[in-house]
């Protein structure tokens, strides 16, 4: 096998560069291409189990949600005897995969991100963006660029982990070793990241696990193409065992387990409570405790200093509150803006909002487009037809939605009068910005105030350019976001640069994209060898 490695086992990542995509350019011509191919037929996604490729007769369809009578990728639910087999088979792979050297499992996941940053960057572009309703520059920056910086970097951060070793001293030598745990990871993905369903497995399989990966049901085409990439790049035959199915089945079928080891998550507090709450009931019957990662979401807030540079409060508060439709888990969705700015950029997002294009992400000037699908377009119609009743909120912008032919809700400007109401508090996962106007000498209070209103810890922005604001700013809200930011919007983390995650509901804030999250998947073994025999079993100050 050809190796990355020489003299010493080391790796020095780099993020991915971000493609511009400016028309006439040879990557656009390559995914316009693209596109067309993915465009021009329903795709078929298999069940996978080992090198099992299963299709029974529960089909169901992946639609374009900009086109949702168009069908992108025909799939099948694994009922509760596929998972089981699943399980089966990645115990049969389990004992030979956690023993490849971590430096030889280096070689597949370098070799996978190449292959992601390369061969097949269009194919997760062009299916990101029909699929899941992704622009070309968020489709970009998720499926292509993060998805190989996660690799890349696990394979840095994964190496530097084994370096630490124990003391040794003149009569033991002492090391340790990272293990996989014994038994399975179950990978629950989410919708609205491709780059976050290929780590959600790969990160776990990395470390010498396996893994059962239920992607989303509206993300199915991009994952799987995730899943053929890691196949191709060298990932054995039962290590991941891909296995769309139904969310409350897949639940209770890897809770049931005794081999459970730990679930990766990304979606709703809701179902994670549910998750933990089936993993407690089922505590007694596991071979080891079961350990999960959950990333659940947020009400992610901007507050507004008087002292604030309004234009970026103005283009970033856009582009944090209304980038891919709203449906990321850092976006923007509640703003505290002073009373003597409020005019200002109030006028400066009415001006922009009048620019910004909702449409097919394959118009390369949308802005926006759909939504995923028709759950999430009712929810968020919802909270529109609450806030057009609400005495408390006036529309600044927008508010008007339809789902004739794709899920599309307008971006959304209210401002409330009433802090506690309700699209202060609760998560939207839509384009929809509330703003409340305080008085400016309260900011004080106001900084209390955004710290208690809201469950949730994810993600934060404070814009200030008064240094003493910035310091008192941030201690009120030290524990309001896991990834927090001043004078920038709240979301665009990246891999390594500032490794993702939040905490109280937003989740168990493990920092994906950071050295820390891959200790997470190990079992460490300490590792003593005497070199001195033992003599005696008693102490000399026993003896007179």
């Amino acid at each position: 096998m050809f190796s990355w490695f020489h003299s010493s086992p080391s790796y020095t990542a780099t993020n991915e560069a971000v493609l511009g995509y400016e028309a006439g350019s040879p990557e656009r011509k390559e995914l316009e291409e693209k596109i067309k191919f993915y465009d021009s037929q329903v795709h078929d996604v298999p069940i996978v189990v080992g090198d099992e490729e299963i299709r029974n007769n529960d089909v169901r369809y992946q639609v374009r949600p900009f086109d949702h009578q168009n069908k992108l990728a025909k799939y099948y639910y694994a009922d509760k005897g596929v998972l089981e087999k699943a399980i089966k088979v990645s115990q049969e792979a389990h004992s030979a995969w956690e023993r490849v050297p971590l430096e030889e499992k280096s070689d597949i996941f370098l070799r996978a991100a190449d292959l992601v940053s390369g061969k097949y960057r269009m194919d997760l572009l062009a299916s990101t963006m029909l699929g899941q309703a992704k622009n070309i520059m968020q489709a970009e920056i998720d499926a292509a660029c993060e998805l190989a910086d996660f690799y890349r970097f696990n394979v840095e951060f994964g190496l530097n982990a084994q370096k630490w070793q124990p003391i040794s001293t003149q009569e033991s030598n002492n090391r340790m070793i990272l293990r996989g745990m014994e038994g399975f990871w179950a990978a629950i993905a989410p919708f609205n990241f491709t780059a976050i369903s290929g780590h959600l497995a790969g990160a776990p399989a990395f470390m010498g696990n396996v893994v059962l990966w239920k992607s989303s049901d509206t993300a199915m085409l991009s994952s799987y193409i995730c899943y053929k990439i890691l196949r191709e790049a060298g990932v054995p035959s039962g290590v991941i065992n891909f296995v769309p199915a139904d969310g409350p089945v897949f639940g209770n079928a890897v809770c049931g387990s005794p081999l459970l080891a730990g679930i990766n998550f990304t979606g709703s507090a809701k179902t994670f409570h549910h998750l933990w709450q089936e993993v407690a009931k089922n505590i007694t019957n596991y071979k080891s405790f079961p350990r999960l990662i959950g990333e659940c979401g947020g009400k992610n807030f901007h507050f507004v200093h008087p002292t604030a540079n309004l234009q970026s409060v103005v283009y970033g508060s856009l582009r944090s509150a209304f980038e891919y439709s709203g449906q990321k888990c850092s976006a923007l969705s509640r703003m505290y803006v002073p009373e003597s700015c409020w005019d200002t950029v109030r006028e400066g997002l009415t001006e922009e909002h009048k620019n910004m294009k909702l449409g097919s992400p394959l118009e390369a000037d949308s802005f926006l487009s759909a939504v995923i699908d028709g759950a999430s377009f009712n929810r968020i119609k919802g909270y529109l037809e609450h806030a057009k009743s609400s005495p408390n909120v006036k529309i600044i912008a927008g508010g008007e939605c339809d789902d004739s032919q794709g899920y599309y809700v307008q971006p959304t400007i209210l401002q409330t009068t009433d802090p506690n109401e309700k699209l202060m508090q609760e998560e939207i996962f839509g384009p929809i910005l509330t703003v409340y106007v305080y008085k400016d000498a309260e900011y004080k209070s106001v900084l209390k105030l955004i710290d208690q209103t809201s469950p949730y810890s994810l993600t934060g922005a404070i814009y200030a350019d008064d240094p003493a604001v910035l310091k008192e700013a941030s201690e009120a809200l030290r524990f309001s976001a896991g990834n927090f930011y001043v004078n920038d919007k709240s979301t665009g983390s990246v891999v390594s640069q500032q490794p993702f995650g939040g905490a109280r509901k937003s989740g168990t804030n493990d920092k994906a994209g950071g050295p820390h999250y891959l200790l997470k998947f190990t079992s460490p073994q300490s590792i003593k060898t005497t070199s001195v025999p033992a003599s005696r079993w008693d102490y000399p100050y026993m003896s007179s």
